[in-house]
């Protein structure tokens, strides 16, 4: 999955917004003012997902592509090497469940303001 498509992907799901909150080439995509996806502009190999603790492991067990992610809380946030052999709809898919998980923990009143649906 190349950067455009994962963008572009990322900002297909509701109430996503992205911006650069550390420097000029972090791109962080966030639902509601939480981040559930990051990428460095300038080395666009590694892509950081929020992840279950229990399934960020089991992902780390059976793909190569999939370690903790670097300078992230190790638990919760997994890096897939986008030039390894990860298929899309793997891709796609942690892409989702990275953004349901930091979506369920909204407020209900803030999903409902803009109309996050969980699970997607």
């Amino acid at each position: 999955m190349n950067i455009e498509s994962l963008r572009d992907y990322c900002l297909s799901l509701p109430a996503t917004s992205e911006y650069f909150p550390f420097d000029e080439t972090t791109l962080a995509f966030r639902v509601a003012d939480k981040i559930f996806a990051m990428i460095d502009l300038e080395d666009t190999e590694w892509f950081v997902l929020k992840c279950d603790p229990d399934y960020a492991l089991e992902l780390r067990d059976s793909h190569l592509e999939i370690a903790p992610a670097y300078h992230m809380n190790k638990k919760h946030w997994n890096q897939l090497n986008l030039f390894g052999m990860l298929p899309d709809e793997l891709i796609q898919s942690l892409i989702r469940h990275s953004y349901n998980l930091v979506a369920s923990k909204l407020p209900k009143k803030v999903r409902q303001a803009q109309q996050i649906k969980i699970p997607l």
